[in-house]
């Protein structure tokens, strides 16, 4: 008997992710004047201010959580007469935080209607919110950045090599938002009383700790991109809420789970 595939909810995280550090999220270099960057930040072509990608984010999460759930397969490969260590995307359609992270359709032939369910993590890009406060503070060399120097020193000759990053400084906000699609495959309870969708809200939960404790962008392990996530909010609308076109918020049931990262605030563009 075939089995069907229902959207019962949508759960809504809303907040800010608050840079502790200086931030690099790499951007076309294209059209730089002499005197810029070598790197830049990734930018908003209409608005021009810098903006956190969503796919940076979600990329992030899927890879501490595949490391914490020991996910990862290093394997070596010869390239160039080298050995290389790589390390596969684990597409696995069993695994809960396959999931919830998605899969390629092509990786799988498991007939199970649950399994083979869509992605059910959405990660928004994030728009800049204190672009005023930072350009007001006189600091900036660019527009809402910083440009931060760093020399290569050649441990042999001594020979400088300067290299020039724009960065977003600390203290920038960004607007941060995840939904999570929640089908009836999911809510379905075990004999612990678990299901996969608290399965994916944990993982949610370890995830954002683990980034807060990581870094997010390019040149982590230099100091570059800490980060605290402030969630304003965890909200949930029902698949009757669409078909009535009442789009009532409430909070979600998943709430609590997250109050660590609760803090009241406004979330604004």
């Amino acid at each position: 008997m075939a089995t069907t595939l229902k959207l019962e909810k949508k759960v809504f995280f809303q907040g800010v992710l608050q840079l502790r550090t200086g931030m690099h999220i790499g951007g076309s270099s294209l059209g730089l004047a002499i005197g810029g960057a070598d790197k830049v930040v990734v930018r908003n072509p209409v608005t021009k201010r810098p903006y956190t990608p969503g796919s940076s984010l979600k990329g992030k999460l899927r890879s501490l959580l595949e490391k914490s759930h020991d996910l990862v397969v290093i394997e070596t490969k010869e390239k160039n007469g080298k050995t290389e260590w790589h390390g596969p995307l684990c597409t696995n359609p069993a695994q809960p935080l396959v999931q919830l992270f998605g899969f390629p359709a092509e990786e799988t032939t498991n007939p199970n209607v649950k399994l083979l369910a869509p992605t059910r993590l959405t990660v928004r890009d994030g728009d800049l919110l204190n672009i005023e406060e930072i350009e007001r503070a006189g600091e900036t060399d660019m527009y809402g950045t910083e440009i931060k120097t760093e020399v290569n020193i050649d441990r042999l000759t001594s020979a400088a090599n300067p290299r020039n990053f724009e960065r977003v400084p600390a203290g920038a906000k960004f607007a941060f938002q995840m939904v999570v699609d929640i089908y009836n495959v999911d809510t379905a309870s075990d004999a612990n009383g678990s299901n996969y969708a608290k399965q994916y809200m944990m993982m949610l939960r370890e995830g954002l700790r683990l980034m807060e404790n990581d870094y997010i962008g390019g040149q982590g392990s230099r100091g570059y991109g800490q980060v605290e996530v402030k969630l304003g909010s965890v909200i949930e609308r029902t698949a009757e809420d669409y078909r009535a076109d009442t789009l009532e918020d409430r909070p979600s049931e998943y709430a609590e789970m997250f109050n660590e990262f609760m803090q009241a605030q406004e979330v604004s563009a």
